[in-house]
């Protein structure tokens, strides 16, 4: 398994615009496990990603998605940065 934890930074006023394009347009990707979104309850213009997927070419691929791309030019203009971004190796519950 493959999985990204990463912050995104955006304009405050347009969080949950960008939580609901990226819930939207995340659904039915091939090879992902979990994608989770959260609100920082401290910081108040980022959002955390957590994302679980088969392979670190699933990922890859889900990038290429016309839904996937479709959000990221529709949320671009309100990104202010990132923040941390670590790749993990989640481990399977048995």
């Amino acid at each position: 398994m493959y999985g990204l934890i990463g912050q995104m930074k955006v304009a405050p006023d347009k969080r949950r615009d960008i939580i609901a394009l990226l819930a939207g347009a995340t659904r039915d990707m091939a090879g992902n496990i979990a994608y989770l979104i959260a609100e920082d309850l401290e910081d108040d213009s980022s959002i955390w990603i957590t994302e679980v997927w088969q392979t670190k070419t699933d990922h890859a691929n889900s990038l290429k998605l016309p839904s996937v791309q479709d959000a990221i030019a529709k949320a671009r203009p309100h990104i202010t940065g990132f923040g941390t971004r670590v790749e993990t190796k989640p481990i399977a519950r048995d």
